[in-house]
């Protein structure tokens, strides 16, 4: 397509497009502060009408922790735990934030959809919205969490400083499946509904309310060779509740895994996001 005029010609070849990955890599940049807009709109409209507010956010975690804490710790009675509602609430925070991104970068995607009629952003932009938001609400977490581990005399250890290195694979991980998700979401919509049952299942099959141990030999094997979750639940409990620093294939396989999730989506996602202001 040419335009020209009296003063000069503009011509723009849609050839000369850079690949979809890396264009969107330069539009995140320079929309960066539209992104940052959403996870504040996100954070502050969550709560909007209620009476305590943000302190949801650190009560919402203590809640689901004492409801698991009175459902299971009489049932199965580990005796090998030292704290169970330390546990718990160390695998519930890594669970919460990979379930919270995943789904909300799909409904940010469906129903912000018709902001992509009438303005140009990036189309991951809202999937990035839900990572920055999830990182605010895990970020928060942490004080009710460094309390039930003052309260239980779960001692402290130095490792609490690698706490933000299990965050941050787990944060691309959960981008690259929020990423996969929202492109199926975009053709089949089904598909959000369809996950909030796939998730409680996925939750029971990750060792968050029970150690892996109590496990059968091969449900064992399965869980903790072929759910990539579980890799960052003990990443993340490693550093908090252990207090112990991951040994190097405990590093490098969620390390891999949260890279490869976050490549395979980046690039499915950008493929297909200009078809989906048809879409949504």
């Amino acid at each position: 397509m040419t335009f020209d005029t009296s003063q000069s010609s503009i011509i723009y070849d849609s050839a000369r497009r850079g690949h979809p990955a890396v264009e969107e890599l330069r539009q995140v940049y320079q929309y960066r502060y539209l992104i940052t807009q959403f996870v504040r709109r996100d954070v502050l409209t969550r709560y909007k009408r209620s009476v305590l507010g943000i302190a949801w956010t650190l009560l919402n975690p203590l809640g689901m922790m004492v409801v698991l804490t009175l459902a299971f710790s009489q049932i199965f009675r580990f005796g090998d735990i030292q704290s169970y509602p330390a546990y718990v609430l160390s695998g519930l925070l890594a669970w919460t934030f990979f379930s919270q991104v995943t789904t909300a970068a799909m409904v940010n995607l469906v129903w912000g959809g018709g902001m992509l009629h009438r303005i140009y952003l990036p189309r991951t932009s809202f999937a990035l919205a839900a990572v920055g938001t999830g990182l605010v609400n895990i970020t928060l977490s942490v004080i009710p969490l460094l309390l039930i581990l003052l309260v239980t005399r779960v001692p402290m250890h130095a490792t609490l400083l690698w706490m933000p290195i299990p965050i941050l694979l787990l944060a691309c991980f959960s981008l690259g499946v929020g990423l996969m998700l929202s492109t199926l979401a975009a053709f089949f919509p089904d598909v959000s509904e369809m996950y909030q049952i796939f998730l409680t299942a996925w939750m029971y099959l990750t060792p968050i309310i029970y150690p892996e141990e109590i496990l059968p030999e091969y449900l064992r094997f399965l869980v903790t060779t072929f759910n990539p979750v579980h890799h960052f639940v003990k990443l993340y409990r490693l550093s908090v509740y252990f207090g112990r620093a991951p040994t190097l294939d405990e590093l490098l396989i969620p390390t891999g895994i949260a890279l490869s999730f976050l490549i395979v989506g980046w690039l499915l996602f950008t493929n297909k996001a200009d078809e989906f202001a048809y879409r949504v």
